[in-house]
């Protein structure tokens, strides 16, 4: 079933962008939220028809709810939340810097909390919370304390969101997904950080290189699947891993 009203978070780039192009195709009405109003505008222009851009710090208290409170006035109710923006940096705790810590705990976990709060009254009935995970909540990648207990954190909040919502008919899924490249693809990390957290994986055996990747073209079906899921199941979470090295 398409038609639905759709907003997805971190939408300037990477899989964001990628779903809203598949959901614009199928005939959704996306609504594009993103830190920088200009990323988030170009790729609206791109998509075309029904697609709107907001600017939305995800982070922050106030730029959340202005965004919504600009999302409203286009479309009072809406169908789907995705959460997915995200800062993903590795670093060691001792040498982090505040912004680090803050940027991982405020983004990765208090941003869904905030979006979740300002979509849940816009909800339609059968609505659905989507949150982006990570396959590092379960692979003890290094030098990624900050990014997996906040994505540990966010399905945690999940599960509990969903036990609350349940008498509303608003649903929740967690989508645990591994590693993903494709157009729009970034780094948030410089060269030196990287490198380090390259040589620490491969101590562990855990060599980025030889996992699995996959395109974020290859997995937009599973949000489709989970869009469209019947009114009367619920998919708690999802599992994505990638199967072919780089």
């Amino acid at each position: 079933m398409t038609g639905k009203v759709i907003a997805i978070t971190g939408a300037n780039g990477g899989l964001g962008r990628a779903l809203a192009r598949r959901f614009a195709e199928d005939g959704d009405k996306v609504v594009l939220l993103g830190r920088t109003l200009s990323k988030v505008q170009e790729v609206a222009d791109e998509i075309g028809g029904d697609a709107i851009a907001i600017e939305c710090v995800v982070s922050s208290p106030d730029s959340v709810r202005a965004a919504f409170a600009a999302l409203a006035q286009v479309h009072p109710k809406i169908d789907v939340l995705i959460n997915n923006a995200a800062v993903f940096g590795p670093y060691l705790v001792e040498e982090a810097t505040d912004e680090q810590i803050l940027g991982s705990v405020l983004t990765n976990l208090a941003g869904p909390m905030l979006t979740a709060r300002a979509a849940i009254p816009m909800l339609n009935p059968d609505g659905h919370i989507i949150n982006l995970s990570s396959e590092s909540v379960v692979v003890p990648l290094p030098h990624l304390s900050g990014y997996q207990a906040t994505k540990a954190g966010l399905e945690r909040f999940s599960e509990a969101l969903h036990d609350e919502l349940k008498d509303k008919g608003i649903r929740v899924t967690v989508v645990r997904a591994g590693q993903m490249a494709g157009p729009g693809s970034t780094t948030q990390f410089e060269p030196e950080s990287g490198m380090r957290f390259f040589q620490a994986a491969i101590k562990k055996g855990l060599n980025p290189m030889e996992r699995g990747i996959s395109a974020y073209d290859s997995v937009l079906h599973v949000f489709r699947m989970i869009v469209d899921s019947p009114a009367d199941i619920r998919i708690g979470t999802v599992t994505i891993e990638a199967r072919i090295a780089v």
